[in-house]
């Protein structure tokens, strides 16, 4: 005779209780001298789960609301607000650590292309740069060209990159056509040829800083010294074995820096985090404003005040008068300060104020000594 196996009944509802396993625990402990506590207990992980839950909805509810208003946003604001978050919740893995010279943290090219000149200077406090066009051997012709001056955001992330590849690499001499196209996509640009495709763009600024030279003057009020310093020994192009379409836009196959120079970078190079490049890439004084602050936040000891005066000769060379340089630079530091809230930088009518602090808020170690007197002051 076929038996039957009579269907198990439903668990009693507990009160306060829903999950179906926290209830199957108080139906075993039912009758026990530990039901009082355990009902207890499951009541107490029943609440738990429960704001658990609503926390988890808050979140999503959160998150669509930030998506939206981050949808209307502008796209470079778009992407500003992307990287802080990006930054305030991720710290920094070794590969978003870059490296710049200090001394072009400290003083930068000129933001936009200096018509019919070959030479421009910059001041920034009391020191000058000084930069000389030069000349480049075409590969396809033999003759030495005339190369323009570096100018824009892309020559300072093609320093900012380079510099990063001597640093890793250890050497002086870089391979660039290698690692060009990645860099170029990993800064937020379209990897495109043609006429007015980026890679021309980049590959002209590269010309253009591997031919040119640099001075930096250096005066103290009594003093001056004038130091020759020519970022590249060599620059080294082939003509591949057979013809295709871009051709003409042949990237070097190595490019090497020269000895003193990139002793000094090994000494002096100055970490940068490639995500907040990476959201200033389309402006150069918002690039310069970056490394500048990072370079100051890392042997900063005192509150720093500088005047607009000091603020036009450093950043605002090329603007028409020193007005429309105050509005624009107003909007840099805000854009600035999107991406780093925590960073104590202010302006007022009078100029600029950055005051000491963390140098994790700008995610810019502090040179080895500052850190080490900031360490005996917290102990």
């Amino acid at each position: 005779m076929e038996t039957t196996t009579p269907p198990q009944s439903a668990l009693e509802p507990v009160e306060g209780v829903r999950d179906a396993d926290l209830i199957e625990i108080v139906e075993k402990a039912r009758g026990s001298v530990a039901y009082k506590a355990t009902l207890a207990f499951v009541r107490a992980s029943q609440a738990k789960r429960d704001a658990e839950s609503e926390a988890r909805d808050k979140l999503v509810v959160l998150k669509a609301e930030a998506a939206a208003e981050r949808a209307r946003l502008p796209r470079n604001a778009r992407r500003r607000d992307m990287v802080r978050e990006v930054i305030e919740n991720e710290p920094a893995a070794p590969e978003n650590i870059q490296h710049i010279h200090s001394v072009l943290a400290l003083c930068g090219l000129p933001y936009r292309e200096p018509k019919g000149v070959t030479n421009v200077s910059r001041e920034y406090g009391r020191n000058t740069l000084a930069i000389n066009a030069g000349r480049l051997i075409n590969p396809t012709t033999g003759e030495m060209e005339m190369q323009g001056l570096p100018y824009g955001p892309k020559a300072r992330l093609l320093l900012l990159h380079l510099c990063t590849e001597a640093v890793r690499q250890r050497s002086p001499k870089v391979e660039v056509a290698q690692s060009m196209s990645g860099f170029i996509r990993d800064m937020g640009f379209p990897v495109t040829g043609g006429e007015r495709g980026t890679l021309k763009q980049f590959k002209e600024q590269l010309n253009r800083l591997a031919a040119c030279s640099m001075q930096i003057g250096l005066w103290d009020g009594t003093r001056a010294s004038t130091l020759n310093v020519p970022p590249f020994r060599q620059m080294d192009v082939w003509l591949p074995l057979h013809n295709h379409p871009d051709q003409g836009l042949l990237w070097s196959s190595t490019i090497t820096f020269h000895r003193e120079f990139y002793d000094n970078l090994i000494q002096h190079a100055l970490p940068v985090d490639i995500r907040a490049a990476r959201a200033f890439a389309g402006s150069a004084r918002k690039l310069d404003l970056l490394f500048w602050v990072g370079y100051r936040l890392s042997r900063l000891e005192r509150p720093l005040r500088l005047t607009w005066d000091n603020l036009y000769k450093q950043f605002g060379s090329e603007n028409g008068s020193i007005r429309s340089f105050r509005q624009e630079f107003r909007k840099d530091v805000a854009h600035l300060t999107e991406v780093f809230p925590r960073l104590r930088l202010t302006l007022d009518d009078g100029g600029m104020q950055l005051l000491p602090s963390d140098p994790k808020d700008l995610l810019v170690p502090p040179k080895a000594a500052l850190a080490n007197k900031r360490a005996r002051a917290r102990a």
